[in-house]
């Protein structure tokens, strides 16, 4: 597949996302949150011919890769509620999940599961 085809596809899935969410919080919320760009890298991995093990390495991999980012859209919202900047509030964010994607690899190390 071309190149400038998969970029304009992206592309425009993050600005009607954007946009939807400028309307709607909840359905911004829920557009946003499905795995969009997960799915696009599958579809983009299948339709150049990778083969399955790659194609199914990448979705196993990306579910462990979600789950330490997970808590930064709870600590995010708290943090702007209680008023902190937005830009430390995401540096926080970024900070927690980094963190939690140490301490992930560690224990997973020890079920022989190896993220990096």
């Amino acid at each position: 597949m071309q190149t400038w085809i998969k970029y304009l596809i992206t592309a425009a899935l993050v600005v009607i996302i954007s946009e939807v969410a400028k309307r709607s919080d909840k359905a911004g919320a829920l557009i946003g949150a499905l795995p969009w760009m997960t799915i696009m890298v599958l579809l983009w991995l299948y339709f150049e011919n990778q083969e399955s093990s790659k194609i199914a390495a990448h979705a196993y991999y990306t579910f462990w890769y979600v789950l330490p980012t997970l808590p930064m859209f709870l600590l995010l919202p708290y943090l702007l509620n209680k008023q902190v900047m937005f830009g430390w509030a995401m540096l926080a964010g970024v900070a927690l999940t980094i963190s939690l994607f140490a301490v992930e690899v560690l224990v997973l190390r020890r079920f022989n599961i190896n993220l990096i």
